[in-house]
């Protein structure tokens, strides 16, 4: 058991649980979920069936964006009286774009024990077969539903060098492609998955423009739980002329000779004097 008399009490635990496939709730969160007094769930009516599929008849209680503040005292105080609660989402691992935040920031601000559980993420599972550099990413989660809105919180990601990881909902999906076609361009990479674990997976990888056709080929392909993987921008050329450098070094270049119109335009903008001498040789 992971949890007995020796294991110390009042600990609150944050357990991963299945996106899909049941299977992959691990040995250690059943014993979790069996062990402690009480788990609290974004939509007990949904964490009901996982816990009936395993056997575990732990008491459960919600707790979800509405309720979190009112509840989070009551569930600190079973804290402090020694029970041990778990708190699992929908789907996943808690506060990955979901509730769940103000429960555990008042657990450390009381000195409560949290202890992880791993085990499912969409984000992290998305990340890992997208081909994309994961070494520094961004998670940006659920966009605006807004396009406006989402177009605006686009146009800030637009030179964000790091691989961006979004997630969406089917009947945005398409509007949300094409708002990232608009600010990215449709030659950016991506890769779209959807429906993780489950029997339709799908990992399909392509530029934006190919995931938007696609998506439009097929109705049922626009079904499902959604992670788009965008490659991140490419970082700026350090040699790169910008145009407004280069428009003023051609037009003193019209009067003067090219080392002297690349010292002066070097004066003027503050980019290298040698860089526009060799921009000058290649493109002059």
């Amino acid at each position: 058991m992971i949890i007995g008399k020796s294991i110390k009490k009042g600990v609150l635990y944050v357990v991963a649980t299945p996106i899909g496939n049941l299977q992959d709730l691990s040995p250690r969160a059943q014993s979790v979920l069996r062990e402690v007094e009480l788990i609290v769930a974004e939509d007990t009516r949904h964490s009901c069936h996982l816990l009936n599929h395993f056997g575990i008849t732990t008491p459960l209680q919600s707790l979800h964006e509405h309720n979190e503040r009112q509840q989070s005292p009551i569930l600190l105080q079973r804290l402090y009286d020694g029970n041990n609660i778990a708190m699992i989402s929908d789907a996943g691992t808690p506060l990955i774009s979901d509730p769940g935040y103000h429960l555990i920031k008042s657990a450390h601000a009381a000195h409560l024990t949290v202890v992880p559980i791993p085990g499912a993420s969409a984000l992290i599972s998305a990340l890992s077969v997208a081909g994309f550099r994961a070494d520094c990413f961004v998670f940006e989660g659920f966009l605006p539903s807004k396009s406006m809105a989402r177009q605006r919180h686009l146009e800030n990601l637009v030179r964000e060098s790091r691989t961006l990881v979004f997630y969406e909902t089917p009947h945005r999906i398409c509007n949300c492609i094409n708002d990232m076609i608009q600010l990215f361009g449709e030659k950016r990479e991506a890769v779209l998955v959807k429906e993780l674990t489950k029997v339709y997976e799908t990992v399909h990888r392509d530029q934006l423009s190919g995931i938007k056709s696609w998506l439009n080929t097929r109705a049922e392909r626009q079904k499902g739980e959604f992670v788009i993987v965008v490659q991140g921008a490419p970082k700026p050329d350090k040699n790169a002329i910008a145009p407004e450098t280069e428009r003023i070094f051609r037009l003193l270049h019209q009067q003067l000779p090219l080392k002297q119109a690349a010292k002066l335009t070097s004066e003027i903008t503050g980019v290298s004097k040698n860089s526009l001498y060799a921009f000058g040789l290649k493109e002059l």
